[in-house]
C-alpha cells in the first residue's frame, strides 16, 4: 500500500533499473509511452522503447535485427520508407540527445511475438515492462458492444502475461475517449476500470501537464512526428497532445479527421495505469489466442468469440 501522495505506478517501478517502454497497438502507439519513459530516463533509470509496428520491416538488412521478430530501428533505418513512426521516433531521440533506438516488432501472433519479447529482455536484462496503449481499446475484456481495434493490443498482452520472471509488467492507456470512433462505448471502459479496481489492479491515474518538462517534450514530439508523417499523422497521440496543450472540442490538428466532429477534452491527456496479469485475467477470449503465430489468427479468434456470446450494450455516460 502506497501514500496518498505517492503515484502507485511510479513506486511499482522504484526498484527497476531497466525498464522497457513498449507500444502495445502498433502505428504511432509508442509516442503515448514517450512521457513516462522520458520521466523514467530523468529519474536516471535505464529506459528501452519498443513498439508493435505498421512499418515495413520484411526488408531491412539482416544487421538491424538484433534477434528473431526485433528489428533495432535508428535514425538510419530504411531512410526510402516515408511511413516509418519508430524510426521517425529514433531521429527525434537523438536530436534531443536521448538513445535513439526504438525496436520494432512485426505483425505476428502470440506465440512469436512471446519470444521476441523474451529476447529483448534477455538482451537487456530488462526488469519491468509498461505496455502502453493509445487509447481504451487494450481495456476491453471481449463481451462489450464494441471492441475497437484490440487485435495488436491483447496479443500484446497476451505475449507478456506468461512472462512471468519479469518482476513488473504494467499497462498504461492514454487517450480516454479517442476509440469512440470505433465503436468503443467509454461508459463500458469506466466500468471495466471499476471492475478492475475491485480487482486489485487498478493503479490510478495521473495527468501530463504541458509545464512538465516530460509534457513539452511530448508536444514537440508529436509535432515532429506530424511534420515528418504529413499524409498519415496520428490521429490518436494529435488528439492527447491537444489535450494537453488545453484545447477542447472539435479540434482540427489534421485532413484525416475531416468529415468528423472530434472531442477533445483533458480526459485525453490522462494516464490510466494498470496491473497487466490482472488485465489479462479479465480478458474473456485470451486463451483463444494463445498458440497464435499470425495476427490473422488472431482477427479469426476474435471474430470466431464475438460470434458464440450476447454482448453488453452500450453504456452511455449521464453527465
Amino acid at each position: 500500500m502506497t501514500a496518498l501522495h505517492t503515484n502507485p505506478l511510479f513506486a511499482r517501478l522504484a526498484d527497476a533499473e531497466r525498464i522497457l517502454v513498449a507500444g502495445a497497438g502498433g502505428g504511432f502507439d509508442i509516442y503515448a509511452g514517450l512521457p513516462l519513459a522520458l520521466s523514467l530516463q530523468h529519474q536516471g533509470k535505464e529506459v528501452h522503447l519498443a513498439n508493435l509496428s505498421f512499418s515495413s520491416l520484411a526488408g531491412l538488412p539482416v544487421d538491424e535485427w538484433a534477434a528473431p521478430d526485433v528489428a533495432a530501428v535508428t535514425p538510419r533505418t530504411a531512410p526510402h520508407q516515408a511511413y516509418f513512426p519508430e524510426r521517425t521516433l529514433a531521429r527525434w531521440l537523438e536530436t534531443h540527445g536521448y538513445p535513439a533506438t526504438v525496436y520494432a516488432f512485426p505483425q505476428i501472433g502470440v506465440q512469436p511475438l512471446r519470444a521476441a519479447y523474451r529476447a529483448l529482455v534477455d538482451l537487456h536484462r530488462i526488469d519491468a515492462i509498461v505496455l502502453v496503449d493509445g487509447g481504451t481499446d487494450i481495456l476491453m475484456r471481449g463481451d462489450e458492444a464494441g471492441l475497437g481495434t484490440p487485435e495488436e493490443d491483447l496479443t500484446s498482452v497476451a505475449a507478456l502475461a506468461a512472462l512471468d520472471d519479469v518482476p513488473q509488467r504494467l499497462v498504461v492507456s492514454v487517450g480516454f475517449g479517442v476509440d469512440a470512433y470505433h465503436g468503443v462505448s467509454h461508459g463500458l471502459v469506466l466500468e471495466n476500470i471499476a471492475a478492475l479496481e475491485r480487482e486489485g489492479a487498478y493503479l490510478g491515474a495521473f495527468s501530463i501537464p504541458r509545464a512538465t518538462r516530460e509534457g513539452a517534450l511530448f508536444l514537440d514530439a508529436v509535432a515532429h512526428a506530424q511534420e515528418h508523417t504529413p499524409d498519415r499523422p496520428s490521429i490518436v497521440n494529435g488528439s492527447i497532445a491537444a489535450a494537453v496543450r488545453g484545447s477542447f472540442g472539435d479540434v482540427r490538428f489534421t485532413e484525416r479527421t475531416r468529415g468528423s466532429e472530434l472531442f477533445v477534452n483533458p480526459l485525453m491527456s490522462l494516464c490510466f495505469a494498470f496491473d497487466l496479469p490482472g488485465l489479462a485475467a479479465r480478458c474473456l477470449y485470451l486463451d483463444r489466442i494463445e498458440d497464435t503465430h499470425l495476427m490473422r489468427q488472431v482477427h479469426s479468434r476474435i471474430a470466431e468469440f464475438r460470434d458464440e456470446l450476447v454482448t453488453r450494450p452500450p453504456l452511455r455516460i449521464p453527465h
